[in-house]
């Protein structure tokens, strides 16, 4: 039996999103590696990159459900607190 699946990989100017067919009991790790998303994005590294389905995080070996969407996140170049205060800081100077 297959079943269909999306991954999606986001940049900060584009975003792919793919579209598979995969046998049932296929893992993330697996559609990843069959989707030839690491051969176009090979700053993607599994051991570093989280991966989740649908915002929540999940494991390389989870067994992937028919429309499940696969994220694969980029790391965070910012602490998220320290972005907001850059932000607040920047529009409190300009004010």
């Amino acid at each position: 039996m297959a079943i269909n699946i999306e991954i999606v990989y986001a940049l900060p100017d584009e975003q792919e999103l793919l579209t598979l067919t995969v046998a049932a009991g296929t893992t993330v790790q697996q559609a990843i590696e069959a989707s030839n998303i690491l051969t176009k994005y090979p700053e993607i590294d599994l051991n570093e990159n989280k991966v989740g389905i649908f915002s929540k995080l999940v494991s390389l070996d989870t067994v992937l459900r028919d429309k499940d969407r696969i994220e694969i996140y980029r790391p965070l170049t910012i602490d998220p607190k320290e972005a907001r205060f850059l932000r607040v800081k920047k529009r409190d100077k300009s004010s």
